[in-house]
């Protein structure tokens, strides 16, 4: 488990120092030759680095068996499989969510339970919106094991142009609901395997907050 970005105390991911530091030193460069249009540039993409990797704490109060959303974003579609033809393995509900470029991209622990299995899947890099981003984009799937309701599966998606998938937990670790788990650059999706029997209280089109916003609640 990276704790360093579990627990992190800033107020942007690690993920994103890197890019903020280039891009202030190439505003202070452009600025120190002179060059004003390119530092203003540089300026206003150092700026919406630091706003797209923003890490906010969040607090939330985690009721009996309630599900949090794993990402902040837009509720794309609800879907049943009556048959186990999913990663789940058994008949399940599948939630997807959407998130903008907009959206903050850290990913939190939906349930508390234990990591069982985290899976990496190369693939494409369709925009997340669409249907068979599902299917053909790289993705990195979590299943989680919890303590009353048998598995569940998160599973992180690449979008048109993330092109970076970052998950800090492992197999065997201990988790808890709300906890830092992930992060997905510049656009993406989540997918949240639940018992069929779950009782899922969002709709499509929900705005919802990872770590905050419950989703549903497991049988």
């Amino acid at each position: 488990m990276d704790t360093s970005r579990i627990d992190n105390k800033w107020p942007v991911a690690r993920e994103g120092i890197p890019f903020i530091v280039a891009g202030l030193f190439l505003t202070l460069l452009s600025g120190a030759l002179g060059v004003a249009a390119l530092a203003l540039l540089m300026g206003v993409l150092s700026l919406f680095t630091i706003f797209f990797f923003r890490d906010p704490e969040r607090k939330n109060t985690c009721e009996e068996r309630a599900v949090l959303t794993p990402a902040d974003g837009t509720i794309l579609k609800i879907e049943r499989f009556p048959e186990g033809d999913n990663p789940l393995g058994k008949p399940a509900v599948k939630i997807s969510i959407f998130m903008s470029i907009f959206n903050v991209h850290v990913n939190r622990i939906p349930v508390e339970g234990t990591v069982v299995k985290v899976e990496y899947h190369p693939g494409r890099f369709f925009s997340a919106n669409l249907d068979k981003a599902s299917k053909y984009n790289e993705k990195n799937s979590v299943t989680l094991m919890t303590p009353n309701a048998g598995p569940i599966v998160v599973i992180q998606i690449a979008g048109l142009i993330a092109r970076r998938i970052a998950c800090w937990v492992r197999e065997r670790d201990e988790v808890v609901a709300g906890q830092r788990f992930g992060l997905i650059r510049f656009g993406s999706r989540l997918e949240v395997y639940l018992p069929l029997e779950s009782r899922i209280v969002i709709r499509p089109r929900d705005k919802v907050k990872a770590g905050e916003t419950i989703i549903g609640y497991l049988p």
